[in-house]
């Protein structure tokens, strides 16, 4: 019998835990009768009764409960990571414990992956959310598409089914300071693309703060692209080009000793302008050299404080 690992990261979620193990559980009633699930609830650091009710849920169905306690919070990204570490399931899913993404979806996503399909993303065509953002999740997935990953579907994905192989890949990657959910994608599978709307959070409030969302911005491009890199080369021609071109015309304005050439102002700009540059290169490429050094320590990406798996439960005849 086919066996789904559900993944979901849980942050702060103390009020969403019982709408949502009540629904997953509903859910499964849309799914084929064979099916075997296991929900591995990861608490990525909460300091509400967010483990509280996962204990919960994990004592109404210890036989489908794996509950991952992390000593602190490491981000939504991490905490997936550390799903995958104790899925076993044969295929596996990523799903948010606030159902933004509908649950409804992942039976479709399950035929797909029965036919033989290993990677299918619900893709986010709209959301119900405030215009700034998205705003950010709208440039942030056209940057992305454009400079990155460019087999991302526009809008992005956060709930996703993939197989055991692709979970295996991607454990054995264990990349630093990246988006683990992106790094499907780089492995560069065939997908299904099914799109949906993502809803409004009805229960707490988001963790998402502008702070992680700028970081995480800066992570995918140093994780999938070279083209802060290449800004700065192409930048630094540019500077060059308009350098000589000035020079020349200093140079031709002094022999012909017709037009006057100010000095001061024009220097000072000049050189504020390409110190600016400088720093602003040096910045980027000092990103991409501290995560370099991050990597080589070989610190992990998360550090399990208490593990419970699910468990066996007989039944008496």
């Amino acid at each position: 019998m086919p066996k789904i690992s559900i993944i979901i990261p849980c942050y702060f979620n103390e009020g969403n835990i019982p709408i949502t193990s009540k629904e997953l559980i509903e859910n499964e009633k849309n799914f084929d009768a064979d099916i075997v699930f296991e929900y591995v609830m990861v608490d990525d650091g909460s300091k509400d009764n967010t483990y509280a009710e996962l204990l919960k849920f994990k004592q109404q169905f210890p036989e489908k409960v794996t509950l991952v306690k992390l000593a602190g919070n490491v981000g939504s990204f991490n905490a997936v990571l550390a799903g995958m570490h104790h899925a076993t399931g044969d295929c596996n899913i990523i799903l948010a414990a606030d159902l933004q993404d509908p649950p409804e979806l992942m039976p479709k996503m399950v035929d797909y992956w029965r036919k033989g399909i290993k990677f299918v993303v619900a893709n986010r065509v709209n959301r119900e959310e405030g215009l700034f953002q998205k705003f950010f999740s709208n440039s942030y997935h056209r940057l992305i598409k454009k400079y990155a990953l460019k087999n991302v579907p526009p809008g992005g994905y956060d709930l996703v089914l993939f197989d055991k192989q692709l979970r295996e890949d991607v454990v054995k990657i264990n990349e630093r300071n990246t988006n683990q959910v992106y790094l499907l994608s780089w492995l560069d599978y065939d997908y299904v693309n099914i799109p949906y709307t993502r809803r409004k959070r009805e229960v707490g409030t988001s963790r998402w703060t502008l702070k992680k969302k700028i970081k995480l911005f800066i992570d995918s491009f140093i994780s999938f692209s070279f083209a802060p890199i290449r800004m700065i080369s192409v930048v630094g021609l540019l500077l060059g080009l308009i350098a000589f071109i000035y020079g020349v015309f200093i140079l031709i304005s002094r022999i012909m000793g017709n037009i006057k050439v100010e000095g001061w102002t024009a220097m000072m700009v000049t050189f504020l302008f390409v110190a600016a540059f400088q720093m602003m290169a040096l910045g980027i490429i000092g990103e991409y050299v501290w995560r370099a050094l991050d990597a080589a320590r070989g610190r992990p990406n998360f550090i399990v404080d208490e593990v419970r798996k699910a468990e066996i439960v007989e039944t008496k005849i």
